[in-house]
């Protein structure tokens, strides 16, 4: 394995694999939640790119879906969140909620006097 760091498209993919658990993580499926929880522009392509890298550091696993008619007869490739990349994503919020916490309470107001 690589190393545990993730990068942010990573992370998003990640979180959005872990959130289609029940209904099944295929790469257009990914792109859609990925799209509609943050507005950003992104191609299936990079999507693909992303999950093949996650593969190979042992974040998510693949399998075979069956063929289906509506595809021409062609087969979906689904994508699980592994142990790793739970714990790659729980490493990530720790560090992130660490760092946000550091934040000082302030009021903004205040500031600008």
């Amino acid at each position: 394995m690589k190393g545990n760091h993730i990068g942010e498209l990573e992370e998003l993919v990640l979180l959005a694999v872990g959130a289609l658990y029940k209904e099944g993580a295929y790469a257009v499926a990914i792109l859609k939640v990925i799209k509609d929880s943050t507005d950003r522009k992104l191609d299936v392509t990079a999507v693909h790119s992303v999950l093949r890298r996650l593969e190979r550091k042992g974040f998510v696993k693949s399998s075979m879906g069956g063929a289906t008619q509506e595809r021409g007869g062609r087969r979906k490739r689904f994508f699980n969140l592994t142990q790793a990349g739970r714990q790659a994503l729980d490493d990530v919020m720790a560090v992130r909620m660490a760092l946000y916490n550091k934040i000082p309470k302030l009021i903004f107001s205040q500031l600008s006097l």
